[in-house]
């Protein structure tokens, strides 16, 4: 199986949380692919900027969640960081991978969500520092 290492990004205004739709219809917090020679906290301001035009700062690591596809061959690891957005209105950068953008309550994002066990709130309980050693 082929590693694949995926930065999420946990953006919160009051009790709403940034969501996005993807084009496969599935729904997740703005982040993406790790590109080769760059670091989590690089992929994940990347990937918000590429996806909804936000600037963010990045926070500690909130969850790491792990699965395998094996109909494409990918073991993937999920780190999700908190974060917080600095500048910008969130807007669709690229039609042809997101298709909706959204702040939405914690219990919809929940449901849309499903594989946070603890749901936003319990993300919003977890911490763990990230350090990237050189």
């Amino acid at each position: 199986m082929i590693r694949v290492d995926v930065a999420y990004a946990l953006i919160c205004k009051g009790n709403e949380v940034l969501v996005v739709n993807n084009q496969g219809g599935t729904w997740s917090l703005p982040g993406g692919a790790v590109e080769q020679g760059e670091t989590l906290e690089q992929a994940v301001i990347r990937e918000v900027a590429e996806e909804t035009g936000l600037t963010i700062k990045v926070g500690e690591i909130v969850s790491v969640n792990e699965a395998f596809f094996k109909e494409n061959g990918h073991h993937a690891l999920f780190i999700t960081f908190k974060a917080e957005a600095i500048e910008g209105k969130p807007s669709i950068q690229d039609t042809g991978e997101i298709s909706e953008i959204k702040w939405t309550d914690f219990q919809t994002a929940n449901n849309l969500m499903p594989y946070h066990p603890d749901g936003v709130e319990g993300l919003l309980k977890s911490s763990s520092p990230y350090t990237f050693q050189g």
